[in-house]
């Protein structure tokens, strides 16, 4: 069992990433952007990015995960190192709130928007399904994402009320 002084707190700012053992607890704050959260049920390890853009203009080395897809190569990195495959993490998708309604009525696609299906693409794209999301509508959402249960705790504001769910 964990005991609360042995946790590491860890708080991502947009375009961060991190992948921990199971004395790991992971927060963030999300608007337009998106969490992506993995975690390994047996061996108790997990990460979660926190991606602002689907994806940069010309690719630069080192990997960010400010973009979601080089946050995905930086999950399949983490797993490869691990000595696991990204089909054994429980994976679950967070955010892409619509902070500006008003501007999205005068134009295609949101910011939040182009996000979502960056998530729902890669995911694809790499033969796994989310086993829970929490995706879209306005306003935002704080994510607390406890690696040594797998746990995530989601707490939606929108313009008018506040959600807490329990465990998605």
């Amino acid at each position: 069992m964990i005991k609360p002084n042995d946790i590491i707190d860890i708080n991502l700012q947009p375009g961060d990433f991190y992948f921990g053992g199971p004395a790991t607890r992971i927060r963030t704050l999300l608007g337009s952007c998106i969490a992506i959260t993995l975690w390994h049920p047996q061996r108790l390890i997990g990460g979660m990015c926190h991606y602002m853009l689907p994806r940069r203009a010309s690719r630069h080395e080192p990997l960010q995960g400010k973009y979601a897809d080089e946050a995905m190569e930086l999950f399949i990195q983490q797993a490869r190192s691990h000595k696991t495959h990204l089909k054994e993490y429980q994976i679950k998708v967070f955010g892409g709130g619509n902070m500006f309604p008003e501007y999205t009525l005068r134009h295609r696609h949101s910011v939040s928007e182009k996000n979502i299906a960056a998530a729902q693409q890669l995911l694809a794209q790499h033969h796994v399904t989310p086993l829970s999301q929490d995706v879209g509508l306005t306003g935002h959402r704080n994510i607390i994402f406890e690696v040594w249960s797998g746990n995530v705790w989601v707490r939606y504001q929108s313009q008018t009320k506040t959600i807490t769910k329990n465990k998605l």
